[in-house]
């Protein structure tokens, strides 16, 4: 007859086994439960401090490949902009140094395949609106971290 002690342990880990089989795991889980918010939406990337569309934009590098090896390549943007259509995710890249942007489509279902096309030239009006967000953005990374060093002090 099992002892309490090991009916107790072998309950505890049925129960995180099923707990864990009903949370998505890892950057997959992370892109499934942040597409809403990210749809349609153009998303700073910096890698310091984090932000969301540099967290998103690594997590999806990880299930695509592709992207992984583009990213290598070409380094992270400076703007990532989504959108999901007919179980495609497409994606603009748009590096703002070198004005530019790149297309990734990827393909639908659980395809772990991307395509890419571009470059694109970066419109000056493009140019101007990006760049007047990223410096906002910056601005207010700034303004975060003095405030927060004022309140560690």
């Amino acid at each position: 007859m099992a002892s309490f002690s090991s009916v107790f342990h072998l309950s505890v880990a049925t129960a995180a086994l099923l707990a864990s089989s009903c949370t998505p795991a890892g950057n997959a889980g992370f892109v499934r439960r942040t597409t809403s918010a990210a749809n349609d939406h153009i998303m700073f990337v910096q890698e310091q401090p984090q932000t969301f569309g540099h967290k998103r934009l690594t997590a999806m590098s990880e299930i695509y490949p592709d992207l992984q090896i583009f990213l290598t390549q070409q380094g992270f943007p400076d703007f990532l902009a989504e959108t999901n259509k007919s179980g495609n995710r497409y994606l603009i890249l748009y590096y703002l140094g070198v004005r530019k942007a790149f297309a990734c489509r990827s393909g639908a279902g659980k395809s772990h395949q991307v395509e890419f096309s571009g470059p694109y030239p970066v419109t000056d009006r493009e140019f101007a609106t990006l760049d007047g967000l990223r410096k906002k953005a910056v601005s207010a990374s700034i303004e975060t971290r003095k405030n927060f060093a004022c309140i560690s002090n």
